[in-house]
Order: structure tokens, then sequence, then C-alpha cells
């Protein structure tokens, strides 16, 4: 089992109904090849985390890697890991400042709830510190 966190630049912000098409083709996507995770935008920033096959997360990363719309992807973390971190999430994801899943609690909230189950302590760290700086923003 593949681990690969990365985190990118978007060319403009995307509009929530673009972000929607997105997430639904990669949920999708995900799910045909077994690939289990987590995407948070903040801003232009979206920080990721893909789980699956080793070959399935390099064939998912070269794929974002040539997606026109981001640039300066630069991997975080990429490691073996003996189990999921994100169960049978095809793509979970948070947004802050386009459409937040909850009008009423920000970015950082949001993460750290959708994160509370995780144990790897990297993987927290760079979720709560991406969040923390997006909600400042």
């Amino acid at each position: 089992m593949k681990r690969l966190l990365y985190i990118s630049t978007a060319r403009s912000i995307l509009p929530p109904s673009e972000l929607d098409v997105l997430l639904t083709k990669s949920r999708k996507a995900n799910a045909m090849a077994d690939i289990t995770g987590l995407l948070v935008v903040g801003g232009r920033r979206f920080l990721q985390v893909l789980d699956g096959p080793e070959e399935a997360v390099a064939e998912t990363y070269a794929r974002i890697s040539r997606d026109p719309r981001h640039v300066a992807l630069v991997k975080l973390h990429d490691k073996e890991v003996p189990m999921r971190a994100f169960g049978s999430w095809a793509m979970g994801c948070e947004q802050g400042g386009v459409a937040a899943a909850s009008a009423s609690a920000s970015l950082e909230e949001q993460v750290y709830a959708i994160i509370a189950p995780i144990t790897d302590p990297t993987l927290r760290a760079y979720f709560m510190g991406f969040a923390e700086t997006h909600t400042r923003m």
C-alpha cells in the first residue's frame, strides 16, 4: 500500500461547479483504481493525499501532474504504509473560501473534524497546518 501527499497551486480559483465536476470524475476514477484519499482546498492551494496500490497511486499522480489547471506540484510525503488512512473514501473533500460544508465552521474546524480518525501524525500535521494557514487568509 502506497501513500502520497502533495500540494499544488491552481492557476486560478476553481468555481464550485468546476470543483464539483473535478471531484465527481476523480471519485469515479479513484474507485476504479482502488485509490482512497482526501483533498483539502484553500483558495488556489490544494493539499491531497492518495492511498492505494503503488502502481495506481503513481499513475494517478502522473495524471494529476499533467493537468494544466494547476502548477507547482510538490510531493510532501511518499511512502509505503501498512493500511489506508481513509477507509473507503474515493476522495473526501473539504473546501475553504468556496462552498464550505458548514457555513458556520472554519476550514480549520472542518479539517480537524474530518481528520480526527487519522492516526498518522505526519498526515494530521500537514492537514492541520494547511487548514490553519488558509483559515487566516
